[in-house]
């Protein structure tokens, strides 16, 4: 097959996209306000929110390596992975609804209700978002399209950040009018509604081309033998466990780290230096002119704080996307990837040095930390997807699925130990959620997990890049070769 023929429309890039625009309305807010939900508006101990998501998530994240297998060896006339999209769009839905909805349960009720629905939503998500993942790897075979496929589909990652991060917590308080757990329910029950929408549409709107030749037949032992001797597969593994920490433990204490360290003073003369109270006026006003007058923005600093902080991480993260390409289709993924996210470790790192009062340092450090690590977002997908070549070049075999489930794994596994991390740290550094100001040593805890604790795993993900064997050269070659054999078979 040429490497024309498999040149994808815009519409079908985008289609696809949408399907990561749902998942990640879901998978945000996992990362960024489970931990929250759980100890201010779901009201269970740090503590035993901490080993509800440790240990649901580490349960869970072994589900992906036997989902692989199954998706592998799917056959339908919509082949492998789109079929498991359309069959999941719905239960995932409804998952994503029931976890966020607080029951009225005593204790004990509420959490063993947390553990099922959390396991659950969990389940899902792997048997939906891994055969998604996987469906990139055979849309096509060229290369340089699959770095396209990654920019618009995180672009779609970006989009949903961004309603996560900047604009779920004030919907919460708005539509709960103040009581965190009704807004989250409400809010939620919308997301989910949406996002089973967009499943549905990335179905309908992709194609499968890349079809294992009709002679192949493997075993789950001969795909997982062929794993243990692919090191860039190795490499890729620990690199998405260690920055899926990150995305985890940073993401999930911004909330308490605007809360309880940054003054709020301090924060509030810097938003109305920079006009941003002007916005948040204009935006009330337009709502009392449609007629929404009971809907305003919270006029609290540090929901507006906390919003135009990730508001700017997530509109340069969009930005570095947008050099991801060009950049790896001259140098190479591997090393454009290692590169952008030393630079974006070293944006974390500093941080540590940051007083209370550094409004300033703080917004224009995270916005330097967006651009850098956003260049890497298309990069780590695209880098999987080279990696199912690899083997198949390698083996004369190829499993794609199963390569992917090893990545969903990991990600699970980052995402598990991250948010398990944050509840943990809380627990440890005695946080207390009665407290209206916590204890010293709890607010240097937090201070010291969004820098230094936060900066650990990506430096560790750099220095596994050495080893990661896939350069351009070799990116080349391999493309060059399966476009032969594909061809001849």
């Amino acid at each position: 097959m040429s490497k024309n023929a498999q040149k994808l429309s815009i519409g079908e890039k985008i289609g696809y996209a949408l399907g990561d625009l749902s998942a990640n309305l879901i998978f945000q807010t996992l990362v960024t306000f489970i931990s929250f939900y759980y100890t201010d508006a779901y009201k269970i101990p740090a503590a035993t929110a901490s080993t509800i998501i440790f240990t649901c998530g580490i349960i869970a994240a072994f589900f992906n390596p036997v989902m692989g297998a199954i998706a592998d060896r799917t056959q339908t006339r919509w082949g492998k992975f789109r079929p498991w999209i359309l069959w999941t769009s719905i239960p995932f839905g409804v998952m994503a609804m029931i976890t966020f909805t607080t029951p009225g349960f005593g204790m004990t009720g509420k959490i063993i209700y947390a553990v099922i629905t959390y396991f659950l939503l969990l389940i899902i998500y792997a048997a939906n978002n891994l055969p998604y993942a996987a469906l990139s790897g055979v849309l096509t075979g060229d290369m340089a399209e699959r770095n396209s496929i990654s920019s618009y589909r995180f672009v779609a990652v970006m989009i949903a950040q961004f309603i996560i991060q900047v604009l779920l917590y004030p919907l919460v308080l708005i539509v709960g009018e103040g009581d965190k757990a009704v807004g989250f329910e409400k809010t939620m029950t919308v997301f989910a509604i949406v996002g089973t929408i967009l499943l549905l549409i990335t179905f309908l709107t992709t194609k499968e081309r890349i079809v294992p030749k009709p002679e192949q037949k493997s075993t789950v032992k001969e795909d997982l033998g062929d794993l243990s001797k692919n090191r860039p597969w190795i490499v890729m593994l620990l690199v998405t466990i260690l920055i899926f920490i990150n995305l985890s433990l940073k993401g999930g204490m911004y909330i308490y780290y605007f809360d309880n360290y940054v003054d709020e003073q301090s924060l509030a003369t810097f938003l109305k230096g920079i006009g941003f109270d002007n916005v948040i006026a204009g935006i009330n006003n337009f709502l009392s002119e449609v007629g929404l007058s009971g809907y305003k923005w919270p006029d609290d600093p540090v929901s507006s704080g906390f919003s135009l902080f990730n508001a700017g991480g997530i509109i340069f993260m969009i930005v570095g996307i947008g050099f991801s390409k060009p950049l790896a289709d001259k140098f190479g993924k591997r090393d454009v990837f290692g590169i952008a996210l030393f630079l974006s470790t070293l944006c974390l790192f500093v941080f540590l040095f940051y007083s209370p009062e550094s409004s300033s340092l703080i917004y224009v450090s995270y916005i330097l930390h967006g651009f850098t690590y956003g260049i890497t977002i298309p990069l780590l997908w695209a880098m999987i997807a080279d990696v199912a070549d690899y083997s198949e070049w390698k083996n004369n075999r190829r499993a794609t699925a199963i390569i992917f489930s090893a990545m969903i794994f990991g990600l699970k596994m980052g995402l598990t130990i991250g948010g398990g991390l944050v509840a943990g740290i809380l627990a440890l550094y005695d946080y207390d959620i009665n407290l209206t100001v916590q204890n010293p040593d709890t607010i240097n805890g937090i201070k010291m997990t969004v820098s230094v604790y936060a900066s650990i795993p990506f430096f560790i993900a750099v220095g596994c890049l050495f080893l990661y064997d896939i350069d351009k050269k070799m990116e080349e070659q391999i493309e060059e070769d399966l476009v032969k054999r594909r061809g001849e078979a």
